[in-house]
């Protein structure tokens, strides 16, 4: 399943927010460094500047990146994950969005709200697999 497996990661980081703290986060929790982003400028409603960081991630990467979140949570907050697939899930990609300063803190907490948005894509070619599928992905990381 690892060669199939990609995830998607978004932030929008406001003016208000430091990038590098969110580089740091990344990287001691996931391995990941700047170089897997890729970064962009824009500005608010406001005029106020913006950051998106978008990074792309396939294979052994995606794999990897998958374990460490599982590792990286309770087990009621994984037991969630799984209880949830159903609805989190949408053309074979299921949504997740963590707390963007939680994460900053080093800790994963899920947030609706000025999150960090991850979409972890494997094929499900039939829909009644799809909780079947995921469950697999999520508890062979841990």
């Amino acid at each position: 399943m690892v060669e199939k497996l990609e995830v998607a990661i978004d932030v929008i980081i406001h003016a208000t927010e430091e990038p590098s703290k969110f580089f740091e986060s990344f990287e001691e929790m996931f391995g990941l460094d700047s170089s897997d982003f890729s970064i962009q400028h824009t500005t608010g409603h406001f005029e106020n500047p913006i950051t998106i960081l978008s990074a792309r991630l396939s294979k052994e990467q995606a794999s990897k990146f998958v374990e460490k979140l599982t590792k990286s949570i309770s087990k009621e907050q994984l037991d969630q994950m799984v209880s949830e697939i159903e609805e989190r899930t949408v053309d074979s990609r299921y949504h997740i969005r963590i707390d963007k300063q939680e994460l900053v803190n080093k800790k994963i907490a899920f947030n609706e709200k000025d999150a960090v948005k991850i979409k972890i894509h494997t094929p499900v070619y039939n829909k009644k697999d799809t909780i079947k599928i995921f469950t697999q992905i999520f508890q062979a990381a841990t």
